[in-house]
């Protein structure tokens, strides 16, 4: 009896002590995990803000305070709500398992891009109003045939085919962003080039870019790479050309001055 007992004690002291060898290593585990957590949730967090920043930025205050879109184009957030619907769509489980942040975060753009096309269409002629309205349902039309078709797809080829689709909604994204870096070149102005909107995006594009890097999933980091290099350069651009512009508002102050 006392060589049992004896026996159990030293098995359990030898547990203890190999749990204590491990301690290190599991406390490492932990870590990684702990930073895996927290980098998500960083990536969560930066999206989220920038996504508040780009409805509050200044068109839409404009707007709204002008009561009138003036020459302003609905198209662009037109293109981005569909680009959201895509990768909100792309990031459910039954479609991309482990992505639900792209979910998560593209419903938060969605709702954003709503709100501002509602404000836009509220304001705008009538001929206009017509036009983005009939542009926002052709949007949810697509969406509801896209989401229709996908669901008919075994699971890879429903995450491939919507996700080529998230990369071809992008296209048209990146195809706006090159239209203004030509109009800045070509204007030397940053008139069309506003600093917050820029940062924002590559706030947005640089945190979708890490997040896809962690999730090994190149339908998400091929375009928001993309996207943060537009972004470097539409910030670059401005500092550029609002320095030009400042330093001409200087010279043509001094001239009237004399």
């Amino acid at each position: 009896m006392i060589s049992s007992t004896y026996q159990v004690a030293s098995n359990a002291t030898g547990i203890a002590e190999y749990l204590h060898v491990l301690s290190p290593l599991n406390d490492f585990f932990t870590l990684l995990w702990l930073t895996f957590v927290c980098r998500e949730s960083l990536c969560f967090l930066v999206v989220c803000v920038t996504n508040i920043s780009i409805i509050l930025r200044p068109k839409l205050r404009i707007i709204i305070m002008d009561k009138s879109t003036g020459h302003l184009s609905g198209l662009q957030y037109i293109c981005s709500l569909l680009n959201c619907l895509i990768c909100l769509w792309y990031g459910l489980p039954f479609v991309s398992p482990n992505v639900i942040m792209i979910a998560t975060v593209n419903s938060v753009g969605a709702i954003f891009q709503l709100i501002y096309i509602t404000t836009f269409i509220i304001y705008a002629e009538k001929a206009r109003k017509v036009k983005t309205t009939g542009l926002l349902v052709s949007v949810f039309g697509v969406f509801a045939i896209i989401s229709l078709v996908s669901m008919k797809l075994d699971p890879l080829l429903r995450r491939t085919f919507v996700g080529y689709l998230s990369l071809a909604s992008f296209v048209s994204l990146f195809a706006t962003s090159l239209s203004i870096i030509d109009l800045v070149i070509r204007m030397k102005s940053v008139e069309f080039l506003s600093f917050y909107p820029s940062l924002s995006t590559f706030m947005m594009s640089a945190s979708f870019f890490s997040y896809g890097m962690l999730k090994h999933d190149a339908f998400i980091y091929i375009p928001n790479g993309i996207g943060a290099i537009l972004g470097v350069t539409h910030l670059s651009l401005y500092a550029y050309y609002n320095r030009e512009s400042r330093e001409e508002e200087f010279r043509q102050s001094l001239i009237r001055s004399f």
